[in-house]
């Protein structure tokens, strides 16, 4: 995934990403307000070694403090000191839970020892920290820095003397729970949850989007791509009925792909058709039909599709008799063909009654002979043939005209749909003249630019 696909991403799943960095803060932000309060307070301890006037003694004492100390900060919170902070103090707590809120440190280069101790209370944690205090004083100096003097005297001293410098006084504001931090960490795993998800749910969606899906997967050209418009449902026949829209534009561009790519045939029959049912093959093959005899070409569409023929229903004609009865021998072609259109070079021919055996029709030898004698009398034949994965008719027509235009739904067409349709055709050398982008997003992330750079001076005008 490269840096345009990145940006991609995040632009197409923008609003999850933003609502669950949302959801991060107002859940750190509940945690922080349903969190009990935690004041701590702290106390510093002087270490220090006891006077002598022996230089001797005194270097081995300050040598010795500066090797202690360390071991000073493991027992302030041992049982040994709490235990009598616990019996001084009334508290309901045992020496190893009391110990969990107790934490003490060595000051780098000093010989200052900090004991810091957190409670829900701010007046017992400072009467907590200044009993521990007292306490491990009492501990180091009266047992375990003892010595008994020399001489006889039996007389026991410390090496090293423990004072407080500085008492715990009684917290004015909670260090816990800190409401920024809290705030700072919950937008920053909303928003890793949020990126997450989004590339997670990119990995596993297979659905073509743009051009970039296409060229990914076929060397095939793509003729153009049509703009998604609600309203061409009810309006199929942009180039007819709009025919200055970005829609109608789009179409006109299609037509001009096409003369480029079979530009020493001056006649030509072609299959609309479509990876599954629902693409907009029918509109293509109605609007480029349309567009191709606006160009001065004298156009024959055929409704091939024997199955769910649609072509008579969108322009408005008869469509009882035609191409099937034509194949059958019930009926001339002369008979069941009609001029469509205000151009007087577009002709039509419906799919006629619906057969038991639409493959075997449109593969037979009397198709083979119409598309001979159509190719000479017309010339643009354009077939909208039934979608290549649910039935193979398409597949066997394109093999009996110049070749197959594929038209795939943007946001709906999935990848291995349009990767097996290809593969239909090509298993047959079939050729493929393109793949038309049909319902491509205006606007966002999957736009295809030429829409809304083509909007934009329309709007502009």
């Amino acid at each position: 995934m490269d840096f345009v696909d990145f940006v991609a991403v995040i632009r197409r799943r923008w609003i999850a990403i933003v609502l669950l960095t949302a959801l991060g803060l107002g859940l750190a932000a509940t945690l922080a307000l349903f969190t009990t309060p935690q004041y701590t307070a702290s106390t510093d301890i002087f270490v220090s070694t006891q006077p002598s006037v022996d230089a001797t003694e005194a270097f081995e004492g300050s040598t010795y403090t500066q090797q202690r100390i360390q071991s000073y900060v493991d027992v302030a919170s041992s049982s040994v000191v709490l235990k009598p902070v616990i019996s001084e103090l009334g508290l309901k707590t045992t020496p190893a839970l009391l110990a969990n809120s107790v934490s003490a440190e060595a000051v780098d280069n000093t010989v200052l020892l900090t004991i810091s101790v957190k409670n829900a209370s701010p007046t017992a944690a400072a009467k907590i920290a200044n009993a521990i205090s007292s306490s491990l004083r009492n501990i180091v100096i009266g047992k375990l820095e003892t010595r008994t003097g020399t001489g006889g005297a039996g007389k026991t001293t410390s090496l090293v003397n423990l004072t407080v410098v500085r008492a715990a006084t009684r917290p004015t504001s909670p260090t816990s729970p800190n409401l920024p931090i809290y705030l700072l960490v919950g937008a920053v795993a909303g928003l890793i949850i949020g990126l997450g998800l989004a590339f997670a749910r990119q990995a596993l969606d297979t659905r073509i989007r743009g051009e970039r899906e296409v060229r990914a997967l076929s060397d095939s050209p793509i003729l153009g791509a049509v703009s998604f418009d609600s309203a061409a449902r009810k309006s199929p026949l942009t180039v007819q009925a709009e025919p200055k829209s970005p829609r109608a534009e789009s179409f006109r561009s299609i037509r001009t792909n096409l003369a480029f790519l079979d530009f020493e045939s001056s006649r030509r029959s072609f299959v609309v058709t479509s990876s599954i049912p629902g693409e907009g093959k029918t509109t293509t093959s109605l609007n480029l039909a349309i567009a191709l005899a606006d160009a001065d070409r004298r156009v024959v569409l055929i409704d091939a599709d024997l199955r769910r023929p649609q072509v008579a229903k969108y322009l408005g004609i008869e469509g009882a008799v035609g191409l099937s009865d034509v194949l059958i021998g019930r009926a001339d072609f002369d008979e069941v063909v009609q001029p469509w259109g205000r151009s007087g070079n577009l002709f039509v021919v419906p799919s006629g009654s619906i057969p038991p055996n639409p493959s075997e029709l449109v593969g037979s030898k009397t198709m083979e002979e119409l598309i001979a004698r159509l190719t000479e009398e017309y010339d643009e034949v354009i077939f909208d043939a039934p979608p290549l994965l649910p039935v193979t008719d398409a597949a066997v027509l394109s093999r009996l005209t110049s070749g197959a235009l594929v038209v795939c739904s943007a946001r709906k067409t999935r990848i291995p749909q349009l990767t097996k349709a290809l593969e239909n055709l090509s298993n047959i050398d079939a050729s493929v003249f393109g793949v038309v982008l049909n319902m491509v997003a205006p606007k966002g992330p999957d736009a295809y630019g030429y829409y809304y750079a083509y909007e934009y001076a329309e709007a502009s005008k």
